[in-house]
This record gives C-alpha cells, sequence and structure tokens, in this order.
C-alpha cells in the first residue's frame, strides 16, 4: 500500500529529525544528550513548556529549523496514517463485496462448515481438483486467515440465513467439519431441511455422535480418530497394503490418480464389455470396480457389462482419466 510506504519513510525523516536535533543542541549548546532529546521532544509534540536551557542566536536559529522540519513531518505522518486507514477499510470492504458477488454466483460446488485441520484438508484436496467450494466460518480472524485464498464466509453455519448466503439451493454436497458434534448435528439439521437432495458428510468425534447424525440427515460419517487408529494398526499389520493404498492419494514415486467416470445413456462405453471397451489396452487404464445400483462390482471379469448410470472406478495416470472422463461423457 502507498499510504504505508509514506509512511515509513516519513517515520525514518523524524528519526533523522530527532537525531540531528539532539546532536545540535549538545554540538551548538552543550547541552547534555538527554537535554538536547527532551528539548526535541517537547518541540515536535509542539506542547510548549518553556526552553530546557536559554539558546543562544544560534541555537534559535537551529531550533527554528527543528521546528519547521519536525512539525512539517508530524502533519504528513498524520495525513499518511489517515490515508492507510481509509486504504485499508475501502480495500476490505471492496474484498468483501468481490466474495460476496462470487459467493452468489456459486452453483453446483461444496460447502466446508469449520476451518479447522479437517476442513482445511478438504479444501486443499477440492482446490487440487478445480472443485469451487465456499468455506463457513464463524471466527473472522481465521477468516481473514484463509480470505485471501479462498472463499470464505463469515458467519454461524447452523443459521439458516448463513447457509443460504452460501448457496445451500443450488449446492451439490456439504462438510459439517467443526470441532464439536453438537454444532456439527445442527448444522446437517439445518442444511438437510434447506435441500433434502444435498450429500451431506459429517464430521464425528465421538463414537455416540455417529448414530444421531446419521438420524438427523448426514449420508456418511467421518470419524478422525477412528481413521487415525485404524491407519496406524493397518500400517503394522499391511504396510505395504497402506503404502499401495497412499500411492494415488500422495504420489510415492508414481503419479497415479484413483478416480470415479460417470457412464451415461450416450456414453459410447455403455453397453459394451469391460473388454469391448478396451479401456485398458488404449488408455492404459485399470477398472478396479463398478459402481452399480444393486453395489459395488471388485474386479469386474472381461466379459462383464457396463450399464448406463454406472461409475467406473479406475486408476491410472490424472491425464488418462482426464481423457477417460471425457470420453464417457461424449455421445456415442
Amino acid at each position: 500500500m502507498k499510504a504505508l510506504h509514506n509512511l515509513r519513510l516519513i517515520g525514518f525523516a523524524l528519526a533523522g529529525v530527532i537525531l540531528v536535533g539532539t546532536a545540535g543542541f549538545h554540538f551548538i549548546e552543550g547541552w547534555p544528550w538527554f537535554d538536547g532529546f527532551y528539548m526535541v521532544v517537547t518541540t515536535l509534540t509542539t506542547i510548549g513548556y518553556q526552553e530546557v536551557h536559554q539558546l543562544s542566536p544560534a541555537g534559535r536559529v537551529f531550533n527554528v529549523f527543528v521546528i519547521i522540519a519536525g512539525v512539517s513531518l508530524l502533519f504528513l505522518a498524520i495525513g499518511s496514517l489517515t490515508q492507510a486507514l481509509l486504504e485499508f477499510e475501502l480495500t476490505s470492504f471492496l474484498g468483501r463485496r468481490r466474495m460476496e458477488r462470487e459467493i452468489g454466483r456459486l452453483s453446483e460446488h461444496y460447502i466446508i462448515c469449520g476451518s479447522g485441520r479437517v476442513g482445511r484438508s478438504a479444501a486443499r484436496i477440492l482446490v487440487g481438483s478445480h472443485a469451487p467450494f465456499v468455506m463457513i466460518e464463524q471466527n473472522e480472524a481465521k477468516a481473514a486467515r484463509y480470505g485471501g485464498d479462498w472463499l470464505v464466509l463469515v458467519g454461524d453455519a447452523t443459521q439458516e440465513e448463513t447457509l443460504r448466503q452460501a448457496q445451500i439451493g443450488s449446492a451439490r454436497g456439504l462438510v459439517a467439519a467443526t470441532t464439536t458434534d453438537a454444532t456439527n448435528l445442527y448444522i446437517v439439521l439445518t442444511a438437510r431441511s434447506l435441500n433434502p437432495k444435498l450429500k451431506i458428510i459429517a464430521r464425528a468425534s465421538e463414537e455416540d455422535a455417529e448414530k444421531h447424525l446419521l438420524k438427523a440427515g448426514a449420508d456418511s460419517i467421518v470419524s478422525p480418530y477412528t481413521f487415525a487408529g485404524n491407519r496406524i494398526a493397518q500400517s503394522f499389520l499391511r504396510p505395504h497394503v497402506v503404502s499401495f493404498l497412499d500411492t494415488p492419494t500422495t504420489h510415492l514415486g508414481l503419479d497415479l490418480e484413483i478416480g470415479e467416470v460417470f457412464v451415461g445413456s450416450d456414453s459410447p462405453f455403455a453397453g459394451k464389455t469391460i473388454e469391448g471397451s478396451r479401456i485398458r489396452q488404449e488408455r492404459g487404464l485399470i477398472v478396479l470396480a463398478i459402481k452399480k445400483e444393486k453395489g459395488m462390482q471388485f474386479n469386474p471379469a472381461p466379459d462383464d457389462r457396463i450399464e448406463p448410470g454406472d461409475y467406473l472406478i479406475a486408476m491410472g495416470e490424472p491425464a488418462q482419466l482426464r481423457r477417460l472422463e471425457q470420453t464417457a461423457t461424449a455421445k456415442s
């Protein structure tokens, strides 16, 4: 900000005037260093105390220049500080208005309630997948911390008005990721009443809270502590399995990813078998499973048929998965 830059320069200039004034009274009048410093401070602040010691003609001439330079710099400092405050307030106001407009244009997005570790982790994954989302945070300091990078709405996610501002009616999913189960329960209840078709995932700290969150309308529950405990045990018992499952998400030496591809009625894969689709031969992807309406079909056989409405769970390089998604959505 230009005003802050000017304010720093004026501050250095004022410090210079104080140093020069103190040295001037010391060498011209022979005063002690502290008396010279005290004289400069009372002069610059225009308090109007009498002179520390009687000034000589040369000292009075020198003091005139100290007064002109110091008082001028003080007025400039006050002006620059006022300008900096106005610019800050104006920038904050315009930034909030811009963010409100961007949130108002959201559609088919995700809502993350809470900017804790769980909420931030979910946000980073969505950013990496270029998925639109808005985060709701009640604490203004936390909201300001992440508002420069993400769309952040300051408010209480348990309130209907806040969720409406987050465009819950056109949202694709919601994450209740605050640190308390009671708050997440209220969020789920409110969100489900506003959008019955919304996919809701809730964070649960206590085991007893899971059933209440499901009854309130959550589609699935994630317990960070249960997940962490299971992960630790599996790392001891099946370390190579854990390493394999980490590969598509953490890129441990391999650029792999697991994705899901929807097969529409007009898709060129609809009605074909796994072998007939030539997904592995021509695209280098492994079809791990087919999600059908009746359930998940793991490790499909070559003659298993892909039907419209299925989801292909495939693993491969990200670019290959993107091309598969484009082909699957294209009309045959």
